[in-house]
């Protein structure tokens, strides 16, 4: 039995039931999880002390996998919008090195983000000034690392003027916080160098060709390459789920060997991201703990539907070709990663697959917003089943339902006509899944159960399925 303690970035059901769907495929592993209570939402911080005291008073266990951003800050949102200053949060540091100091028999798996920098005026995840600024701040980023790197003199001046358009008290704000985070990250490496984590990654979402947080990565990159353990990923929400396959994957070897659905475009890149499809299919596999393998000698297929030319984007309206040819047969132990857009599914790829047939070398389905999200949250159920000698697969069957009614159901099909329609009565809401309900549940040859619906955050971005027992 692995004993896993787990301490996820906030309370969404990606990040907090998630983990505890895919543990639960496996009946050798035991996942532990703070109280939902005491992690943050939308609008609310997490609950540091009682994290802190949950962390304390945790029975021993063998791996502890934890969002640095969530004990330090609150979460991951909370750490750009958090007032505390350096002081404060060393003062967390210094309490997280000392409980972590007395758990001697675990290994300890810490992951956090480096700042992102929207190129958007929406703050809803940012502090309140992102709304009027937010574009010119990513603007003033870009262009200063730009005249930095390039050595472009028009660069540097067209910061200079951007500078000049933002308040200067909002611009010393948002570099102060950023500065701060940087440097509590540096804290984090004092302590991976004193053996006090044994894994240590640096996220990166939302990226650019330049910026801060590109400068940021990039320091970080340096240091990394000397240290066996410490990674900078792309990607934010599925490192979690890439660590929990990483502690179930220890000690064990297993092969996993990639094939796309349009081999001649995986060196594209995805929306949201800064390194090509194969470069992150090929970091989180490695990451999760496993080896990239011919398809001859793997032990697990990963089927990737990738885009050609640019990758679609439902939210935005952003089209791209949708798959066009035969699913493929695999005669050994596959998964599917659907990752043609981002935000969801590709409706001829997902109906090909139903029509192709579900059997017993299924390993599971993921098309969840962005190509990290997708491989980080596809690749740790497909490791945490094939690692188990006897998989609970109705278990199984019931994270595949999960993910197939969010990512296909509702992301791809049904997201953006309620959010036009502001449709947030649940019986109605509940109506208009019963097609795609009996579509899964006929596909995955299992017998229907009774589901619910809700927006946890309040917001159409995600979506709350439960099935009830």
């Amino acid at each position: 039995m692995k004993k896993i303690g787990f301490i996820p970035i906030d309370n969404r059901p990606v990040c907090y039931t998630l983990p505890k769907m895919i543990a639960d495929i496996n009946p050798e592993i035991k996942l532990y999880l703070p109280p939902k209570n005491l992690l943050g939402s939308l609008t609310k911080n997490a609950d540091k002390n009682g994290l802190f005291e949950w962390l304390e008073d945790l029975e021993e266990t063998d791996y502890l996998v934890i969002s640095a951003d969530t004990l330090i800050y609150g979460g991951l949102i909370p750490s750009r919008r958090c007032p505390d200053d350096k002081n404060e949060i060393e003062n967390r540091l210094l309490k997280l090195r000392n409980i972590l100091l007395k758990k001697t028999n675990c290994k300890t798996l810490i992951f956090s983000s480096i700042m992102r920098i929207s190129n958007n005026n929406y703050n809803e995840e940012e502090k309140e000034y992102w709304a009027q600024y937010g574009e010119k701040i990513f603007a003033y980023s870009y262009e200063l690392h730009r005249s930095e790197v390039e050595g472009n003199r028009l660069a540097k001046e067209k910061a200079t003027e951007l500078a000049k358009e933002i308040p200067s008290e909002i611009l010393i704000d948002w570099l102060t916080t950023r500065e701060r985070n940087f440097s509590i990250n540096k804290e984090y490496v004092k302590m991976f160098d004193d053996g006090i984590f044994d894994t240590l990654i640096f996220s990166k979402d939302d990226c650019a060709k330049y910026g801060f947080n590109v400068k940021e990565a990039k320091y970080f990159e340096l240091l990394a390459q000397s240290r066996k353990g410490m990674f900078v990923k792309t990607g934010a929400d599925e490192i979690p789920l890439t660590l929990l396959a990483r502690c179930i994957s220890d000690g064990k070897k297993i092969k996993i060997a990639p094939i796309y659905t349009n081999p001649n475009e995986i060196d594209k890149i995805s929306k949201y991201e800064d390194i090509s499809v194969d470069n992150s299919v090929k970091s989180q596999i490695l990451t999760a703990g496993a080896s990239i393998s011919a398809t001859d000698e793997a032990d697990l297929i990963l089927y990737v539907n990738n885009f050609q030319g640019e990758q679609g984007e439902l939210v935005m309206n952003g089209r791209t070709n949708p798959f066009e040819g035969e699913f493929t047969h695999f005669n050994r132990p596959y998964f599917v990663v659907d990752i043609l857009n981002a935000n969801g599914a590709d409706n001829n790829f997902v109906e090909k697959m139903f029509k192709n047939g579900i059997n017993n070398d299924f390993y599971g389905y993921s098309a969840w917003n962005t190509t990290g999200n997708s491989l980080g949250s596809g690749i740790a159920a497909a490791v945490t089943k094939f690692l188990c000698s006897t998989p609970n697969e109705d278990n199984f069957k019931k994270l595949q339902i999960v993910r197939l009614l969010d990512d296909w159901a509702y992301q791809a099909n049904l997201r953006k006509f309620f959010k036009n329609e502001n449709l947030k009565d649940l019986n109605e809401i509940k109506k208009y899944f019963e097609n795609y309900e009996n579509i899964v549940f006929n596909a995955l040859k299992t017998n229907k159960k009774e589901i619910s619906y809700s927006f946890p955050w309040n917001r159409f971005f995600e979506i709350e399925i439960k099935l009830q027992n």
